[in-house]
């Protein structure tokens, strides 16, 4: 393949990204160098408001997995990945009405701290390592694959761009903070419309009018959207990417610390529904980018593949390759996509040394040391940033094995943000689960979501349920590249046609539901959990939407715990047993009447904010 190298112009545009990302962390370090405290690093004091925020969610998860990644599935296989219009929405109600007011208004840090809260610290534990796990896989993953993407296509440094993305974020991270995080996230979500923007330009132009990539795409298939073929085997279709995807997505962002972090940031409730109804719109923008990206590369392309050809080794340098070829004449501007995809790297990557840091903190050392000054709490706190940003950027090296960006980064993301997903429902929808049906039912959701993915990755589903959409070398020129023979399957298990072939966005679905039936037998098995023992404001009554016409069985369904009767200071006294002085906290569940009086609450707006949380705390 002949490699198309950056001239000067590109990258200096590219090394503007990382310079700008690194001036805002050294900002926020002089500019908050007075608040040295733990919150102010982790979670920005609690006072950020909802634009940021929603840039940051937004640039968090549309990393260079979808820059790079959507655009080749489109291409591949159609523009069906359209169909996450209606997973984002789901998600993100659920996200904002159903786990976000537990969490916010139970003033805590890490999500993990909600799962000692209801259950007990084995419990909380077990979850801190999966998310810990979890991440550093995901990482090393966003780091590494557009590295070798753009390395092999522009004959960027491969090891010289994992280890400047690593350098970076974990520069910007210990010095700046949560702030500077969400701030330079929000620049970078700026970099990545801007690049997309001017692909989508280019690349219309080339293919002469969007008309005529619109006739090419049709002509190719790549429009036929909406498959209602029921298979559970078939890679997407309407059904798994509209039910699998919102189980996947909603493990990512209902109950993933990254997200639920950012949000506890915001300055009131209010705020933090805001961003995240905002980045639905930031999802959906960017969404639309990715796949208007793919048709315009397939109509570029459409008479000479060059993934089929040899011209380029892996599907994920179709991106790239293209940009090369659109913008060959016009030096700057790949230094502009690439620095779009490395801000959907820099960005996911900071949010995940934040967020490791932040629950490593507190779930291990403040549980361990509880009486940390704030000084030494916040050095600790830029210790652990450093160290994750270590570990994530050596992660990458592992990434190599895991296959194409997209399916490796939410087959992770489900394996184990699904069993995650249905640990937090047991806790917030099922008051009558106890903690041994939570951890048991935690390890059968990750036992059968790895069993699927691992033999998923040592036998691969057959062509007929992956294969993609027919794809022309008819026009390409002539390369000495030689195909080498396909290799001969070796005997695979009745179980590989079966459970092995499931489409990869039903990881978390599997998880999610195995976790749940099992710590529902579980729990009545072992004996459910008393509702009087459990604190209001862990659960989240939904029964209210369908049993408003009667209190009877309203009373029914929240399983003896007090959701009707209560007072601030009740709330406060029977916490004392689960949530020791200064992280007492008290909202969810009073009555109407009560509300009004409670610091934080503004009737007016039905929201709390964080400044009132801190100052009853520190009673």
């Amino acid at each position: 393949m002949e490699v198309k190298n950056f001239a000067v112009w590109d990258y200096v545009v590219f090394a503007a990204l990382f310079v700008i990302s690194s001036g805002i962390g050294v900002f926020f370090a002089i500019k908050e160098r007075k608040k040295a405290t733990s919150r102010e690093f982790l979670v920005g004091g609690r006072q950020m408001s909802f634009g940021p925020v929603a840039l940051s969610l937004t640039a968090s998860f549309m990393s260079a997995v979808t820059v790079l990644g959507t655009p080749s599935e489109v291409y591949r296989f159609g523009a069906s990945f359209l169909l996450f219009f209606i997973s984002y929405v789901f998600v993100i109600i659920l996200t904002a009405e159903l786990f976000l007011p537990v969490f916010y208004r139970s003033g805590i840090t890490s999500t993990y701290e909600y799962l000692q809260l209801r259950f007990n610290k084995p419990v909380r534990y077990a979850a801190t390592v999966i998310y810990i796990v979890q991440t550093i896989l995901y990482t090393g993953v966003v780091v590494y694959a557009p590295a070798l993407a753009l390395n092999q296509v522009t004959g960027f440094d491969l090891w010289g761009s994992v280890f400047a993305t690593g350098i970076v974020c974990t520069f910007y991270c210990t010095l700046g903070g949560l702030k500077a995080v969400v701030w330079t996230d929000a620049f970078q979500m700026v970099v990545m419309i801007v690049g997309f923007l001017t692909v989508l330009i280019q690349g219309s132009a080339h293919a002469g009018g969007l008309h005529n990539v619109i006739e090419h795409s049709t002509n190719g298939s790549r429009l036929n959207i909406f498959d209602f073929d029921v298979d559970p085997l078939r890679r997407h279709t309407f059904w798994t990417i509209s039910v699998g995807g919102t189980f996947t997505w909603l493990g990512i962002y209902g109950v993933n610390q990254s997200t639920i972090q950012r949000c506890i940031s915001c300055k009131t409730e209010k705020h933090a529904k805001l961003a995240l109804y905002f980045n639905l719109l930031g999802l959906w923008i960017i969404l639309v980018c990715a796949v208007f990206s793919g048709l315009i590369m397939y109509s570029h392309f459409k008479d000479c593949d060059p993934w089929t050809s040899g011209i380029i080794s892996a599907p994920d340098q179709l991106m790239p390759y293209f940009v090369m070829e659109i913008f060959f004449t016009m030096p700057g501007l790949p230094g502009l996509f690439v620095a779009c995809a490395f801000s959907g790297t820099l960005s996911t990557v900071a949010a995940s040394i934040n967020a490791l840091a932040t629950v490593t903190f507190e779930d291990f050392v403040k549980s361990c040391f509880p009486r940390l000054s704030d000084k030494l709490s916040t050095w600790i706190s830029k210790g652990l940033c450093l160290l994750f940003g270590v570990m994530c950027t050596s992660m990458a090296v592992a990434a190599s094995l895991m296959g194409g960006v997209v399916q490796a980064a939410l087959s992770i993301h489900g394996m184990c943000g699904g069993p995650m997903l249905g640990l937090f429902s047991l806790g917030i929808l099922f008051p009558f689960v106890n903690w041994k049906g939570a951890l048991g039912g935690l390890l059968t959701g990750i036992t059968l979501s790895f069993w699927v993915a691992i033999g998923a990755f040592i036998y691969p589903a057959p062509d007929s349920k992956t294969w993609p959409l027919p794809l022309s070398t008819d026009q390409c020129v002539p390369s000495n590249v030689t195909l080498s023979p396909p290799t001969e399957l070796s005997s695979r298990p009745a179980i590989a046609d079966t459970w092995y072939s499931l489409s990869y966005l039903y990881y978390s679905a599997v998880g999610c539901l195995g976790c749940i039936a099992a710590g529902i037998i579980i729990s009545f098995i072992t004996g459910y959990q008393s509702g009087k023992d459990i604190q209001p404001l862990l659960i989240r009554p939904v029964c209210n939407l369908f049993c408003f016409w009667s209190k009877k069985y309203k009373r029914l369904c929240w399983c003896g715990v007090q959701h009707d009767s209560g007072t601030e200071q009740e709330n406060l006294e029977n916490g004392s047993s689960w949530k020791q002085g200064a992280e007492s906290v008290l909202q969810n569940g009073l009555r109407q009447e009560d509300l009004v009086n409670i610091p934080g609450h503004d009737p007016k707006d039905k929201s709390y904010n964080n400044m009132a949380l801190e100052k009853i705390t520190h009673f």
